[in-house]
This record gives structure tokens, C-alpha cells and sequence, in this order.
């Protein structure tokens, strides 16, 4: 590739991509493309402005697709990605999997999310020493692609704590480019962060303070993110202006909600599709009040908590009995970390004791889904009384936002004071402390029982500020911050 042609004046680097590909029977590639709020506000700007996307190949079938392309370029390999510029690395799977599984989401994400049994994990061995090195180096390679592939004074946006260390390697080597990086993930607080060793906790501070912007999704993790600057680099910190004065640079830190993308949810949720799976949850929930709740069988998002409160709603109200159905959508996640897997089963088996306890011949009280449908998921949305979202803590959580944008007669939401969406919508939500059984399942009374002129009411009002920022000002903005 020409050096001095194709060079990007705004690139987006996550370790996911805008497409991922599969094998056909015949051996030819096919490729589909991503949703969510990141591919939406690329898509955005890309039309206007040169646009490069670095990712990481998650699959054999998306390294066939690289090896198909020069230097990864998958725009030049002849798939029509509508007008999209890719390039996706092809990283050692060994690298891979200690960067991704091992550190990205068996360490990090356990951090963040406070997720530790601490009095068995974690444990910083040779091992885990080893699996740094491999974070360090999956984080190279896609600071080298930033590095090759940016314009003179390109913006640079980088995702979430898979690329923490990206910013600094990028600085290092080409100070004229602008670079911010999001986190997707709550920060933890410096009494939890500092359970990491002192060097690693001080490589990803200052990894991520190569950047020019910081941006977070809740005033709360922003907070967190300063305090632990202070604690652990004695860097000058200005909590009220949120900036963070290191190594001869001053830092800024921002907040940045994502919000719902109700145009594109209203407009899906018209397919026939759609109206297929609501007729179907129709006529299988009758005329019973519909509880539901769209989440992976992630650690963080409490669902035998919530399984918990709903056996002890039809346990102490027993009026409810055979009037309400919950239908729970967990989709398996992350099988290949031993503590997900035993979480998957716990759900299923607290499912079957629920069903088998409280069950009749004409009435399943909890139906329990763990394959991905989102056509279900959106009809759900739409004729859900109450949405429980409960998670130990999370960044934002979208389901929480989609939910109210999708409802038709209007649902209660029963959501956790420890998601990051609870700070635009917890005046019209019930709030739940997400490791409270019984308080949780107050709150799931008092949306079944809520009067529906105050439902609507309280539904209306979120679905203004859940959709106060969609995902192209979101992305749009974090450009903006870098000037």
C-alpha cells in the first residue's frame, strides 16, 4: 500500500469490528454487519470524512477474510462493505486469547465490575505475568495499524480497556495525532483497582493518560478514574475542571452518556419479524402480566439475584400465582472462562426449582431463553409491564434505554442503582439496591400494581432521556472534545 495515499483523517480501534464473517457450506465467505451505538456514529461521519476502522479477526472464518486482503484491508478485497474502510489484524491466537480472555475479561472486567471472590481470587502469578506480555503485545499491534494508517493531525477514538495501553504506544510515536478513548466498562474505585499489581495498575493509568481525552459513560466512573491518578501516580488532578496533569501534559476527562437509538429501534421493530414473535409471546403469556428482562449470562448483571426476587413474589404474594409470566432472555457468555460457565448453570437451575415449585398444568411461570433473538427481544420490549434491570454495576445498559423507547402501553422499569443508566433515568424508574432479594421484589409488585396512567407517564418521561443522546452525537462528541 502506498505510503503517501489512503492515509485516515478519523480511526476507530476495538478489538470488535463493524462486520464479522462466517464459512459458507460451498467454502465462500459471507459477512454481516454490526449494530450498536459505536457502527451507528462511525456511519454517521464516515460519509464526509476519510474513516479507517482497526479490529481484531474473532473467528477462523475472519482470518480467512484478512488473508484474503492486503494488510487486512477488507474495503480492498473486494467485499462490499458500504463504503466502510476495515482492516483487521490477524493477531497470534495464543496473544489473543491471554490479551482477550485471560487479561481483557478474566481480569479487567472482573476489576471494574468488582466481580471477585476475593477470598480465592485473584492470584498474580508467572502466568498472568506472561498473559501482560501478551496484552502488551495485542495492544501494539493495533497501535502499530493507528500509527500507519492515520493522516497528518488525524483523530484517533479508542475503545474500552481491551486497548488500554494504545494511547501511550500511539503518543509515543506520532505526537501530531488527537487521541481520545472511551470506556465502555464502569472504573473501579482506587480501593478495588489497586487489588492489581502496582506495575500493571500504573502501565494501564498511564497507558490510557497517552490520550488527549478520556471519556467515560457516568459522572461516577470519571470520579473513580481521577481518584486512582491521584492515588497511584500522584498525578495532578483537578476534580472539579476533570482534568489530570501527567508527564508534562494536562489530560481532559469527560462524560459522555450513550443513549438509546430510538429511530433505529422504532423502524426495526416494525418488520414482520417482530410482530411474528409478539403475536407468538401473545398468545403464550394469554392475558397474564408480562415481566421481562434482555440480558447475556454475565457475571455483572445479577440474573439469580432477579431469578431470587421473582421466587419470592409468587412466594409471599400468592396472588399472583398464574397472573404474571417472566420471561428471561440469558444468552451464554464467555464459555470459555470457568466462572461464566458455572454461572450459565446456576441460572438454568434456580429456572427449573422456580418452575417446578410454583408451575400448574396450564401455567410455566418462568420461561427461561438462552439462545439470541433479537426480533424477540424488540416484541418483548414492546409488550413488557415491567423491564427488570438489575446488574451488580454497569457502564450504562442499554436494555434499560431500549425498553421504555419500544413500549406501547407503557412498562415500569425495576432498575439497579449500580448501572450507569440510573443517572438519566432514575427519577421515573424504581430503583433497587441489586443485591436486595426483597427489595427487588417491592419493586416488581409496584410495577405490576402501578396504576397505567402513571406508567405511561413514567415511561414517557424516560424515553425523553433515554433518547437525549444517541449514538452519533456520542461519538460526534468525543471528536469535538479533541479540538
Amino acid at each position: 500500500m502506498d505510503d503517501q495515499v489512503d492515509k485516515a483523517q478519523i480511526l476507530v480501534a476495538s478489538n470488535r469490528g463493524p462486520v464479522s464473517f462466517s464459512v459458507a457450506d460451498d467454502g465462500s465467505l459471507a459477512f454481516r454487519r454490526g449494530g450498536g451505538g459505536l457502527v451507528s456514529g462511525l456511519s454517521s461521519v464516515a460519509a464526509d470524512i476519510e474513516t479507517l476502522w482497526v479490529c481484531a479477526a474473532l473467528s477462523d472464518a475472519d482470518r480467512k477474510a484478512v488473508a484474503a486482503a492486503p494488510e487486512g484491508r477488507l474495503d480492498q478485497a473486494g467485499f462490499d462493505l458500504g463504503g466502510a474502510r476495515v482492516r483487521m489484524l490477524d493477531i497470534a491466537p495464543e496473544t489473543f486469547a491471554d490479551a482477550y480472555t485471560w487479561v481483557a475479561n478474566s481480569t479487567l472486567w472482573f476489576v471494574h465490575h468488582m466481580l471477585y471472590d476475593t477470598p480465592n481470587k485473584p492470584g498474580f502469578d508467572a502466568t498472568f505475568r506472561h498473559q501482560w506480555e501478551n496484552y502488551r503485545s495485542y495492544n501494539a499491534a493495533f497501535a502499530e495499524a493507528l500509527v500507519t494508517g492515520a493522516g497528518e493531525g488525524a483523530k484517533v477514538a479508542v475503545q474500552d480497556y481491551h486497548l488500554a495501553l494504545v494511547p501511550r504506544m500511539v503518543r509515543g510515536r506520532r505526537p501530531d495525532l488527537r487521541i481520545a478513548h472511551f470506556s465502555h466498562t464502569p472504573w473501579a474505585p482506587p480501593e478495588y483497582f489497586r487489588m492489581l499489581p502496582t506495575d500493571v495498575g500504573r502501565e494501564l493509568l498511564e497507558g490510557m493518560l497517552g490520550a488527549d481525552h478520556l471519556g467515560f459513560l457516568s459522572s461516577r466512573w470519571a470520579d473513580a478514574f481521577l481518584e486512582c491518578c491521584a492515588r497511584f501516580l500522584h498525578a495532578g488532578v483537578d476534580r472539579r475542571a476533570r482534568t489530570v496533569q501527567f508527564g508534562g501534559r494536562i489530560v481532559k476527562v469527560g462524560v459522555h452518556g450513550l443513549g438509546a437509538d430510538g429511530a433505529f429501534l422504532r423502524e426495526r421493530a416494525e418488520a414482520d419479524d417482530v410482530a411474528q414473535r409478539r403475536g407468538e409471546l401473545r398468545e403464550l403469556v394469554g392475558d397474564r402480566k408480562l415481566i421481562v428482562r434482555v440480558d447475556r449470562t454475565e457475571l455483572s448483571k445479577n440474573i439469580v439475584r432477579g431469578l431470587a426476587a421473582y421466587r419470592e413474589l409468587l412466594a409471599t404474594r400468592p396472588e399472583w400465582r398464574g397472573r404474571v409470566t417472566h420471561m428471561a432472555y440469558a444468552y451464554p457468555s464467555r464459555g470459555d472462562v470457568p466462572e461464566y460457565r458455572e454461572y450459565t448453570a446456576a441460572v438454568q437451575r434456580l429456572a427449573k426449582e422456580i418452575n417446578e415449585e410454583f408451575g400448574t398444568d396450564d401455567w410455566t411461570p418462568l420461561i427461561l431463553e438462552v439462545n439470541d433473538d433479537f426480533p424477540r427481544s424488540l416484541a418483548s420490549y414492546q409488550i413488557a409491564d415491567v423491564l427488570l434491570v438489575n446488574p451488580i454495576r454497569d457502564g450504562m445498559n442499554l436494555v434499560a434505554k431500549e425498553g421504555p423507547v419500544l413500549s406501547l402501553e407503557g412498562c415500569a422499569v425495576v432498575l439497579s442503582t449500580e448501572a450507569g443508566a440510573a443517572d438519566d433515568l432514575g427519577k421515573n424508574a424504581l430503583l433497587i439496591n441489586p443485591y436486595d432479594i426483597s427489595e427487588t421484589t417491592e419493586a416488581l409488585h409496584k410495577g405490576l400494581t402501578m396504576p397505567q396512567e402513571e406508567r405511561r407517564a413514567r415511561c414517557e418521561r424516560m424515553v425523553e432521556a433515554a433518547t437525549a443522546l444517541p449514538p452519533q452525537r456520542w461519538f460526534t462528541d468525543q471528536l469535538r472534545a479533541l479540538g
